[in-house]
């Protein structure tokens, strides 16, 4: 009996899985939907989400599709905010990551067009929105985190080579 259980179990596993076939036409229902306004055409769309405007950007052709919202001009960041935004990447940000383009600090989603679901879309969309609302402060997109997310000071250079000890930096 039991081998036969294992051997259903295992032939069900082993169906292949039917996935949504994403595409343009279907994103741009999903789009309407989400969002307050959208502009645009098929795979380059701009979309507005509470006041906050997000780019949905796609190549069916090579199955990739990008989610993204400007935060800040990068000169006007100040290395903590660089440095917390990659440490949101670790933890906070999940889905989301910040990135650096033409000079911008984004809030980025990127994904294969085909396997993303309806609920992956809206989701993704709810995720940059958050993570670009709460850059400066949370830096998170959801409020789940993966735990060990605050920055670490390395230790003081006495606290490398104590005096006492007298030790010959490597650094010579």
């Amino acid at each position: 009996m039991k081998n036969l259980i294992f051997t259903l179990a295992f032939w069900v596993c082993s169906l292949p899985v039917v996935a949504q076939e994403m595409n343009n036409r279907e994103l741009q229902q999903i789009l309407e939907v989400a969002g307050d306004s959208l502009q645009g055409q098929a795979g380059a769309w701009q979309l507005m989400v509470q006041g906050r405007l997000m780019l949905v950007l796609t190549d069916e052709s090579h199955n990739r599709m990008r989610i993204i919202s400007p935060i800040v001009e990068v000169s006007e960041l100040e290395a903590e905010h660089l440095q917390n935004a990659l440490i949101a990447n670790f933890h906070t940000a999940l889905d989301v990551k910040y990135a650096i383009a033409e000079g911008i600090m984004w809030a980025v989603f990127i994904h294969p067009l085909r396997q993303l679901s309806h609920e992956q879309v809206k989701d993704a969309i709810a995720q940059v929105y958050q993570a670009s609302e709460t850059f400066g402060s949370t830096y998170s997109s959801t409020d789940l985190y993966f735990p060990g997310g605050e920055a670490k000071e390395p230790p003081a250079e006495e606290e490398q080579n104590p005096p006492d000890k007298k030790k010959k930096s490597s650094k010579t």
